[in-house]
């Protein structure tokens, strides 16, 4: 199952108009419950602090996180970096039609090489993790890179790969295939980071029953028959209509409860 593609081919169709990509970037709010973790995170980080605040965004793919981001605080400077320019322009594309180039930027960077003349308040991680060999040396310029109290927040698949999960593998083929381990466990993250230098850290479990579920039906079943054929796009409509209620249930489940495992880790550690 091929999960790049499909995301490429959507991302196509919605980046014509900026009206447009707002609702794509809100279809992968309501479907990743990843998204979901990540803002209930931000949300309860925002309480902490006030002001003008610097944030990166290593690994900015579409840019939904720093579009969201950019709603939730009015004096956020933000930057996206990424390896993939055609991501970076379509980003930098979209927010300077929005009017938003003043204060949201986004360019190229190889985390393992970062090195920020300015440190931020918070650094955002999504899904970036699992695709770095040497990522303790990533942990190191995050940790360099950052205010003293500053936040790292990572999102990254557990090591639980064979579950049915969103950041699995089947039997054939990854979803996404340029992965260089399967994921981590807590205490693994944990270890890496201390390394890096980080010594308060936080750790939860994602993804757990009711999130699996959730993302067979909404996003597992789709892709494959996508991978299939692409004229499943028409019945997409009326086959959210009838799974999507129950897939939204379930997240919320998933999101209010506390995992003794599951397909993905949320991650905080703070220079301090």
């Amino acid at each position: 199952m091929k999960y790049d593609p499909i995301k490429k081919s959507l991302g196509k169709v919605f980046n014509k108009k900026p009206f447009l990509r707002k609702i794509f970037y809100n279809l992968l709010d309501l479907l990743l419950l990843r998204a979901w973790y990540i803002k209930k995170e931000l949300r309860e980080w925002k309480k902490t602090i006030s002001g003008e605040i610097s944030i990166l965004d290593a690994g900015s793919g579409f840019g939904q996180y720093v579009y969201f981001m950019s709603k939730l605080g009015k004096l956020w400077k933000i930057k996206g970096v990424d390896v993939k320019d055609e991501q970076i322009e379509d980003c930098n594309n979209f927010f300077t039609k929005i009017n938003e180039q003043e204060r949201i930027s986004f360019g190229y960077a190889d985390l393992t090489k970062l090195n920020e003349p300015k440190p931020y308040d918070l650094i955002l991680c999504v899904d970036v993790m699992e695709h770095i060999e040497d990522d303790v040396k990533v942990f190191e310029n995050f940790y360099s890179s950052l205010k003293e109290d500053g936040l790292l927040l990572i999102s990254t698949p557990s090591d639980m790969s064979g579950n049915d999960h969103e950041h699995d593998h089947d039997e054939q083929a990854s979803f996404v295939d340029e992965h260089v381990r399967d994921g981590y466990d807590i205490e693994d993250m944990t270890k890496k980071l201390k390394k890096a230098g980080f010594k308060r850290i936080e750790a939860k479990y994602s993804y757990g029953k009711p999130g699996q579920i959730a993302w067979k039906l909404s996003m597992k079943i789709p892709i494959v028959v996508l991978n299939v054929s692409q004229i499943f796009f028409i019945f997409l409509p009326l086959y959210y209509s009838i799974v999507y209620p129950w897939a939204f249930i379930l997240n919320y489940i998933d999101l209010q409860g506390n995992h003794k495992e599951g397909g993905g880790l949320v991650v905080k550690a703070w220079k301090n």
